[in-house]
């Protein structure tokens, strides 16, 4: 990372600091992101989701993993499903709030690990290759991995993600549909869509997983 893009980083002190500099990296105005290789954007796969992941940082949901919802042979030839899904750290009560009712109208799946409540659900798997599970969300970083992977933070900063709700957002279907409908409603929640439930609630019926894997 370079010495601006750190001196950068060490200036963020709140969670909403942190999520204006998530959104500047992913929109390429930071080089670099802690826990991330010095000078690499997003992946291939986030370009589309970089309008919607940028609103939700801005909003106070600083994300730190997402995935679109696909269904297909992947690069090794295997069958690849994903369940469209978003994590990461908030602070902000009611944007919880907003999130989890959101989450609750389209069916999505929701991981909540609440330092304050003492919530602590079971990750889900969001990825299978072939049918067999491959990628889980909503599992915490625990105290060794938030300082290895933030160390370049102030430690408020760090503080500040210690203490804060750690979320995942889960579509209920891998596949194209479900994805357009878990980031719709999303994108409502910000600002950056108007609601249509009606929409999103047809694009959710539009994915259903199938009786056995292919």
């Amino acid at each position: 990372m370079s010495r601006t893009d750190r001196r950068t980083w060490k200036s963020a002190r709140t969670l909403a600091d942190l999520g204006q500099l998530t959104a500047d990296w992913l929109e390429g105005r930071l080089a670099s992101q802690p826990g991330y290789m010095p000078n690499w954007g997003p992946d291939e796969e986030t370009a589309e989701l970089v309008p919607s992941l940028a609103a939700l940082n801005r909003a106070g949901f600083m994300t730190t993993c997402s995935q679109p919802g696909v269904a297909e042979i992947g690069y090794d030839g295997a069958w690849w499903t994903q369940h469209a899904a978003v994590e990461g750290y908030l602070t902000d009560r009611a944007l919880y709030r907003q999130i989890l009712a959101a989450a609750e109208a389209l069916a999505h799946s929701v991981v909540v690990d609440d330092p304050h409540t003492g919530q602590r659900d079971e990750v889900v798997v969001v990825t299978q290759r072939d049918g067999e599970p491959y990628t889980a969300f909503g599992a915490r970083p625990g105290p060794l991995d938030l300082r290895n992977q933030y160390g370049v933070l102030h430690p408020e900063a760090r503080r500040e993600l210690s203490g804060a709700i750690h979320l995942a957002v889960i579509a209920p279907h891998y596949g194209p549909a479900a994805h357009r409908a878990l980031w719709r409603s999303l994108d409502q929640v910000t600002g950056l869509e108007a609601p249509d439930a009606n929409e999103d609630q047809a694009d959710a019926d539009d994915d259903q997983e199938p009786a056995a894997s292919r």
